[in-house]
C-alpha cells in the first residue's frame, strides 16, 4: 500500500488556471477551482469544493480563510459586491472565516473577516459583518446582517426586520466555533504534514487579526482609527462603503448653527464618482472646508430618487484630522457609533459588555450615540415604585449639551441622584418637538443593570450575562423557556402583547389587555414582561404574538398562574410557558410532560397527548366545554376555551390550565373541521369521579 504524503493531497499553485494564488495556500486536488479566484495566504481548500468564478464573476478569498469539505462557491452572472478593498467582487470573503462542511455561497455574497457559516447553510445575495456566526442549516438572503450577530441553526433570514433583530454573538457559541474549528484542523492533519500546517489559532485571535488589519483593533489600549488620507473617522468611510455596495450615490450637506436648528441645510459640490477613494476625498475636502460648522452624509437611491440615509458626521465642536480614541472590541464598518471625529470624545468601550464608565452599561451608551447622531436631545425621568405603578414620571434636570461626554456625565449624575428609583432615558426631536425613544436605564431592585456600581444599567444586558448552552440566558424571574419564545417572536418580526385575568376573569375568559411591549430585543423585551409579572403577582398573564401585516394572533401562551396554581409549580410560576412541541411529545409517550402537571394519571394523559396530536395533525381547530353533575344529565354543556395555537405543547398547556380550573366537572375535548363548520370528534377527557368515557 502506498502512504502519499501532504504534497500529493495538494494542487500545485502553477497548476491553476490562474496566477492569484498565494504560494502559500493549500488546495486539495479533490477540488475545483476555475476561473478569477483569487486566494490569499494559507488559505486551505478542502476535498470536494467546488469553485467556478465563470462569467466573468471574481471571487476573493482573504488570508488564513478555511474552505472545508463539499463547499460550493458560485456567482450569478448578474451583481457584484464591493470588497474590502474597493473592487468589485462576485463573491468576497474576508480574512480568517471558515465556511464549513457542504455550506453554499451564492454570489453576489460578502462575508467579512471571522465569519463562520455553519454545516450545510446557504448565503445568497447578502452580505454578513465581521464576527458574525452562522449555524448549522440556515438560509441568509437579500439582507444585510451587522457585524458580531448570530444566526441559530434552521433560520431563515430574509427579510432585513429579520436581520436587524438578530441576537449579539455570545462567548459560547465563540467556543463552540473554536471547537469545531480545531476538530476540523486535527482530522486535516491526517493528510496534511506537520511542518505544511499554519499554526491553528482560535476564533478569538482570528477575529484580533481580522479586525487588527481594518483599522479597528481589539485590545485594552485605546488607538487611533485613522485612514491612509489620516483625517477621516473609519466609521464614516465603512458607511461609505456600505452605501456604494448597495448602489447608493453619495452625497454632503452643511449648516451652520443658526441654520441646524430650522433644519436649512445646504448642499455642498456633489460628488459625482462611485468610486471609494474618491468618495473619501471629497468627504474630506467638505469637512475642511466647513470647519466649525454641522456636516451630514447623505445616501442617496438614484432609481428611487431618494435619500436611504442621513447621518451627522461632523459639528462645530469637532475639528477635522482628529479622530476619535476608542478601545475594547473594534466595531465594524455598519456598527452605530458616533461619526463625530472630537478630541475630546470619551473613551467609552464594550469591552465585556461594560462602558469604562463604570456606572452606565454599554447599551445605554450606545443608545446615546444613535440618539446625537440623529440630532435628538437626551432628556431623563424618574419615578419610585408608586409612581412607576401609575406611570407618573418625574423630569430630571434638562441636559442642553450635544457632546457625548456631557450627556454621559448628565446621566451618570441623576442616575446617582435618584439611586432606588426608576430611571429612564428620553430621546426628544427638537424639530417635531416629540419622543423618538424611551429606555429605562435604571430599576429599584438593580436586575437591569449591567456592570454598575449603583444600580444602573440597560433592561437588556441582564439577559445575555453568561450562558453556557445558548446565545442567552434569561433573568432570575422568567423561565428560559419563555426567554426563547420571546426570543423567537422577536426574530419572526411579531409584536407582543400581555394580557392579564383575575380567578373571576379567568373562568369566563375576559382578558384584560394591557400595554404593547415596544422593545424589539430580546433582553429589552423580557424586562418588560418580568417586570410586568410582578406587578401582576395574583392575576394570570399570558403572552400574545401578533403578526402585524396579517393583524391576526399567531401565538398565545400562559406565562404565570396565582400562587403558581393551574399545573405550575409553587416555586417557579412560568413553567407553564410552552416548551417545544417536540420535547413534548417526547415526554407524552412515557406519561412525564414537563408542560402541564398529570390531572388524572400519566396513563390518561399520554391518551389525551395522542388526541390531541391527532386533531392538529388533521388541521382541526381544538375547544373545551364543561358542565356540572346536573348539567351533563340534560347534556347541557357550556362552552370552554378555543385554543388558539397549533402546537401541541401549548394546547396541552391549556388544556391542562382549563381541567384544573373545573377540577370537579365533566370536561370535554371538541374538535371542529374549520371548512365544513361542524364538530367531527366528542371526547370526554375528565370526570368528577370515574375515568374518561368516549361519546
Amino acid at each position: 500500500m502506498v502512504v502519499r504524503g501532504y504534497a500529493d493531497a495538494l494542487t500545485s499553485r502553477s497548476s491553476l488556471p490562474n496566477d492569484r494564488v498565494d504560494e502559500t495556500a493549500h488546495i486539495h486536488s479533490f477540488s475545483n477551482v476555475t476561473g478569477d479566484v483569487r486566494i490569499g495566504a494559507n488559505v486551505a481548500i478542502s476535498p470536494g469544493v467546488s469553485i467556478q468564478a465563470d462569467r466573468g464573476n471574481s471571487f476573493r478569498i482573504g488570508t488564513g480563510s478555511k474552505v472545508q469539505d463539499g463547499v460550493m462557491i458560485h456567482g450569478l452572472e448578474q451583481g457584484r459586491v464591493v470588497g474590502d478593498d474597493g473592487n468589485a467582487y462576485s463573491v468576497w470573503i474576508g480574512q480568517n472565516a471558515s465556511i464549513s462542511h457542504m455550506a453554499l455561497v451564492h454570489g453576489p455574497a460578502y462575508i467579512g473577516d471571522g465569519c463562520f457559516v455553519g454545516f450545510r447553510s446557504t448565503v445568497f445575495n447578502a452580505r454578513i459583518g465581521r464576527g458574525c456566526i452562522v449555524m448549522m442549516h440556515a438560509l441568509v438572503q437579500d439582507v444585510e446582517i451587522l457585524p458580531g450577530k448570530f444566526v441559530p441553526s434552521g433560520s431563515i433570514i430574509t427579510s432585513q426586520q429579520q436581520a436587524d433583530q438578530l441576537p449579539n454573538v455570545q462567548e459560547s457559541d465563540k467556543q463552540f466555533v473554536t471547537q469545531v474549528i480545531g476538530v476540523n484542523d486535527a482530522l486535516r492533519s491526517g493528510y496534511h504534514s506537520a511542518e505544511s500546517v499554519a499554526p491553528v489559532t482560535s476564533f478569538q485571535e482570528r477575529q484580533n487579526q481580522s479586525t487588527a488589519t481594518n483599522l479597528a483593533g481589539e485590545g485594552g489600549e485605546s488607538h487611533s482609527r485613522l485612514t491612509k488620507g489620516g483625517s477621516m473617522d473609519t466609521d464614516v468611510v465603512g458607511q461609505v462603503r456600505q452605501l456604494l455596495a448597495q448602489g447608493y450615490r453619495i452625497g454632503t450637506e452643511h449648516a451652520d448653527k443658526r441654520q441646524f436648528q430650522t433644519g436649512s441645510w445646504k448642499s455642498c459640490a456633489p460628488i459625482q464618482t462611485t468610486r471609494e477613494s474618491e468618495i473619501v476625498a471629497g468627504l474630506q475636502a467638505c469637512l475642511s472646508e466647513h470647519t466649525g460648522q454641522y456636516v451630514r452624509l447623505i445616501g442617496i437611491d438614484p432609481r428611487a430618487k431618494k435619500r436611504v440615509l442621513e447621518t451627522i458626521i461632523q459639528r462645530p465642536q469637532d475639528q477635522p484630522g482628529q479622530a476619535s480614541s476608542s478601545s475594547g472590541h473594534g466595531n465594524s464598518d455598519y456598527s452605530t457609533k458616533s461619526y463625530v471625529t472630537s478630541k475630546s470624545a470619551p473613551n467609552f468601550g464594550t469591552h465585556n459588555g461594560q462602558s469604562q464608565s463604570g456606572s452606565l452599561a454599554a447599551e445605554v451608551v450606545a443608545q446615546v450615540r444613535k440618539l446625537l447622531m440623529q440630532g435628538a436631545r437626551i432628556g431623563m425621568e424618574h419615578a419610585d415604585t408608586r409612581r412607576f405603578q401609575t406611570s407618573s414620571w418625574t423630569s430630571c434636570s434638562p441636559i442642553q449639551s450635544t457632546r457625548e461626554s456631557d450627556v454621559l456625565s448628565g446621566l451618570e449624575a441623576c442616575v446617582r441622584e435618584h439611586a432606588g428609583e426608576y430611571v429612564r432615558l428620553i430621546g426628544i426631536d427638537p424639530k417635531a418637538k416629540r419622543r423618538l425613544a424611551e429606555m429605562i436605564i435604571q430599576r429599584p431592585d438593580g436586575k437591569t443593570s449591567q456592570g454598575s456600581n449603583q444600580g444602573a444599567g440597560v433592561a437588556q444586558s441582564s439577559a445575555h450575562a453568561a450562558s453556557a448552552s445558548s446565545y442567552g440566558s434569561s433573568p432570575s424571574g422568567v423561565g428560559s423557556d419563555l426567554s426563547k419564545q420571546l426570543g423567537q417572536l422577536i426574530a419572526q418580526g411579531y409584536q407582543i402583547g400581555v394580557e392579564f385575568a383575575d380567578e373571576r376573569r379567568y373562568k369566563t375568559s375576559s382578558w384584560q389587555n394591557a400595554p404593547m411591549i415596544q422593545a424589539r430585543r430580546e433582553a429589552e423585551a423580557i424586562a418588560e414582561v418580568e417586570s410586568f409579572l410582578r406587578e401582576h403577582v395574583r392575576d394570570y398573564v399570558r403572552l400574545v404574538g401578533i403578526d402585524p401585516k396579517a393583524k391576526k394572533r399567531m401565538v398565545e401562551m400562559i406565562v404565570h398562574r396565582p400562587n403558581g396554581k393551574g399545573g405550575a409549580a409553587p416555586t417557579d410560576p412560568h413553567r407553564a410557558a410552552a416548551t417545544s412541541a417536540s420535547s413534548h411529545s417526547t415526554s407524552a409517550h412515557t406519561g412525564q410532560t414537563h408542560n402541564y402537571r398529570p390531572s388524572n394519571g400519566a396513563q390518561k394523559d399520554g391518551a389525551i397527548a395522542e388526541q390531541v396530536r391527532h386533531l392538529l395533525a388533521q388541521g382541526l381547530k381544538i375547544s373545551t366545554e364543561y358542565a356540572d353533575e346536573r348539567r351533563y344529565k340534560t347534556s347541557s354543556w357550556q362552552g370552554g376555551t378555543v385554543m388558539q395555537g397549533t402546537r401541541e405543547a401549548d394546547v396541552m398547556a391549556a388544556l391542562d390550565g382549563f381541567m384544573t380550573q373545573h377540577r370537579g366537572e365533566y370536561v370535554r375535548l371538541i374538535g371542529t373541521d374549520p371548512k365544513a363548520k361542524r364538530r367531527v370528534v366528542e371526547k370526554v377527557i375528565q370526570q368528577p369521579s370515574k375515568q374518561a368515557t368516549s361519546r
